[in-house]
């Protein structure tokens, strides 16, 4: 007969976090028999909750700049790889003001928690958790992105950035410990769970299905990337919550080989493979070249015998993930880098001159000068934009259904798909990089066949339907670096007017003046699309 034995499902075998001390205040140990309990009152839950907000939304963790700085030293990494590896640590060294986040895209929060049993609050956690949230999101220049619903279609931003997502669990001892994250709506759309079966389990099918779904993930979540792999999982649910820990580098030190309890463990070799798997698509780091992957996590998790759950999933180059713990000595917060200039190199990488483009020409003119030059060709913009992404694009198409004509805005100017975040006193703009651009991928062809939309910029690779309309209609699609979004808006954008649906908040239109706003040649007016075949 089997003998009972329990086995830790995820044995992480050590912590090589470097931790700060936030302060020895709000916890004291309380004898009870026998026990020693670390009582903590509510209040320092609020102060770590604020301070790792604050932290990750303006600094990133020394490891995830170094790979940055690898970039650039690495002689086979491409122009394209080295120029967005160099103008991401740019943007770290402005966001490390701390007055523009990293991206405009500030997340929604999250915070997962083990809470020892010995750990006394007296409070409900999670709502003294989330008012720590609510005061970094109202004090600091970061953007509202949490809608709630009223009924099933009606919606509205709650102006606070709340709801968060807190789960707590339950552990052992007297330590409290946390991950929190600010996950942007880019990286977050792209976890994915595939549902296999046992068939799956040989080198030639688990390479072939890695190869396939590689591409699913695309540039719209802006790499390189922290790619996370999961095969197995007791239930669903467990698959995708060890890769989202495991693309936050949570589970770094497990094991690398299973046993007969069912620990989860990294797969080195598989690690290598599909690390090679990613360079070799030719994707990169956004517009073509090695890098579209920093590095990649494979954990294997054990399964029911009739299911083989699998998760794929990334955090992006906003890698904003930082733990800390209260024990004993006081609360600590993770050390992040605060000084991210030491990773830039003396001198930028060597490329050609881009193409200056004058977007206040007519837009017969641009799109004529755009014209002449084949995708791959990367643009310096210089001029007026207009801004409007998903709700805006859905109100000018309700206009149209209604009879209504198209806002002129629309055919007079290219549309750049972003939503700012809050604007610092003194400046232009807030952090105001360019959301997905897949998401308005429907409104295309009928916009362009009204002479609208001719030139979209956005980030990320767009579905045949906008190839196909460009084609049709003589328009493009323009790709932004997805990610340097401080950068973009302390040197690039100069002005920024709200023109239509002000009562949408960072959904609104507005109006941009932009200088030597870097971009790339995605989609042209031929059908030729960057990304086709990569």
């Amino acid at each position: 007969m089997s003998t009972f034995k329990y086995q830790k499902p995820f044995p992480v075998q050590k912590d090589t976090t470097p931790y700060k001390l936030l302060t020895r205040d709000f916890v004291s140990i309380v004898e009870a028999d026998g026990r020693k309990i670390l009582k903590v009152a509510p209040e320092g839950l609020e102060l770590l909750a604020k301070e790792a907000i604050t932290d990750v939304s303006f600094y990133l963790r020394p490891g995830h700049l170094q790979k940055l700085a690898d970039i650039l030293a690495d002689p086979e990494a491409t122009d394209n790889d080295r120029f967005v590896a160099h103008t991401m640590l740019m943007n770290q060294v402005v966001a490390a003001e701390g007055e523009l986040p990293t991206c405009q895209d500030t997340g929604t929060a999250i915070i997962m928690a083990n809470k020892g049993e010995d750990v006394y609050t007296g409070a409900n956690d999670a709502e003294h958790l989330s008012k720590g949230i609510f005061e970094t999101y109202r004090d600091r220049n970061l953007r509202y992105s949490m809608v709630v619903p009223f009924t099933m279609t009606e919606e509205k931003n709650t102006g606070t950035n709340l709801p968060a997502q807190i789960d707590i669990y339950s552990g052992q001892g007297n330590k409290y410990e946390f991950l929190f994250i600010t996950k942007g709506g880019g990286s977050a759309n792209k976890t994915y769970l595939y549902q296999q079966t046992k068939s799956l389990l040989t080198d030639e099918g688990l390479t072939r299905f890695v190869k396939e779904k590689i591409r699913d993930l695309g540039t719209s979540a802006c790499p390189p990337y922290h790619l996370a792999l999961v095969i197995g999982g007791t239930s669903a649910e467990a698959t995708l919550a060890t890769v989202k820990k495991a693309s936050a580098g949570y589970y770094d030190h497990l094991p690398t080989e299973g046993n007969e309890g069912g620990q989860a463990f990294r797969d080195l070799e598989w690690e290598a493979r599909i690390q090679k798997i990613c360079e070799e698509t030719g994707i990169g780091a956004q517009f073509g070249g090695k890098y579209f992957v920093h590095d990649v996590r494979v954990i294997r998790l054990p399964r029911h015998a009739a299911s083989c759950p699998v998760g794929l999933g990334v955090s992006c180059s906003a890698d904003r993930n930082i733990k800390a713990k209260i024990t004993e000595e006081g609360i600590f917060l993770e050390e992040l880098e605060k000084n991210p200039a030491k990773y830039v190199p003396a001198s930028a990488p060597a490329m050609r001159p881009a193409v200056e483009i004058d977007l206040d020409r007519p837009l017969e003119e641009v799109l004529a000068e755009l014209a002449k030059h084949p995708v791959k060709t990367r643009l310096s913009l210089n001029g007026t934009l207009v801004v409007a992404r998903d709700i805006a694009h859905a109100r000018i198409k309700q206009m149209i259904d209604e009879g209504k004509p198209m806002p002129d805005y629309f055919k007079n100017h290219p549309v750049y798909y972003a939503g700012p975040a809050k604007t610092p006193k003194g400046m232009a703009s807030g952090s105001f990089g360019p959301t997905t651009a897949g998401r308005m991928d429907v409104y295309v062809d009928q916009f362009q066949e009204m002479g609208g939309s001719l030139i979209m910029l956005a980030k990320g690779n767009r579905s045949k339907m906008v190839t196909d309309a460009c084609k049709k209609h003589k328009g493009f699609y323009l790709g932004s670096i997805g990610g340097p979004a401080a950068i973009l808006a302390k040197y690039s954008i100069k002005s920024v007017e709200v023109i239509d649906f002000e009562e949408l908040g960072m959904e609104a239109v507005r109006k941009i003046r932009v200088e030597n706003f870097p971009a790339f040649i995605i989609v042209d007016d031929k059908g030729n699309d960057f990304f086709e075949g990569k």
